[in-house]
């Protein structure tokens, strides 16, 4: 019989207060990545945390895209998608090409499931928590990745595979 082990990257409501507890190095490797990506893609209920979490909107350097099955449009920080991850990728202007999923087990479920995810950076927190959001959603595609770095930023692990 096999067991289950369920990763959680948020509480059960959706708090990350956790993260505070946690001795890190600098930025974590935050910035440095960030200037990396053409563009976010985050779902409309991490979209919405993220509003509620900070004054000022964090990407707003980049071009950021909300999958939502209500939004539509554009709003004021964000553009909203209510189409297929390929049918969105496939219409992405071809100057975009690294893209951050940022947060969300439900749009990275997406991703994974178009086999449109090619790299994976998993910060391992020493907090481990008893219940909340899962970051990999139970039905994804098993996918063989390989380990490509490591780094390591106070007591935090920060682990780079490909697929």
């Amino acid at each position: 019989m096999k067991k289950k082990i369920v990763v959680y990257i948020a509480r059960e409501n959706g708090e990350i207060d956790w993260l505070e507890s946690v001795e890190g190095e600098g930025d974590n490797g935050y910035e440095a990545f960030y200037q990396t990506c053409d563009a976010v893609v985050m779902g409309k209920a991490t979209y919405d945390h993220v509003l509620k979490l900070t004054p000022d909107f964090p990407y707003h350097d980049k071009k950021c895209y909300v999958f939502s099955r209500s939004a539509q449009g554009k709003g004021p920080y964000a553009e909203f998608i209510n189409e297929s991850v390929a049918s969105f990728l496939n219409n992405l202007s071809q100057d975009t090409k690294k893209i951050w999923l940022v947060g969300g087990a439900d749009i990275l479920a997406d991703f994974l499931t178009a086999e449109r995810v090619d790299e994976f950076i998993i910060s391992v927190i020493p907090v481990l928590l008893g219940a909340g959001i899962p970051l990999f959603k139970q039905g994804i595609p098993e996918m063989h990745l390989k380990l490509t770095d490591m780094k390591q930023y106070g007591q935090i692990a920060q682990l780079y595979y490909e697929k």
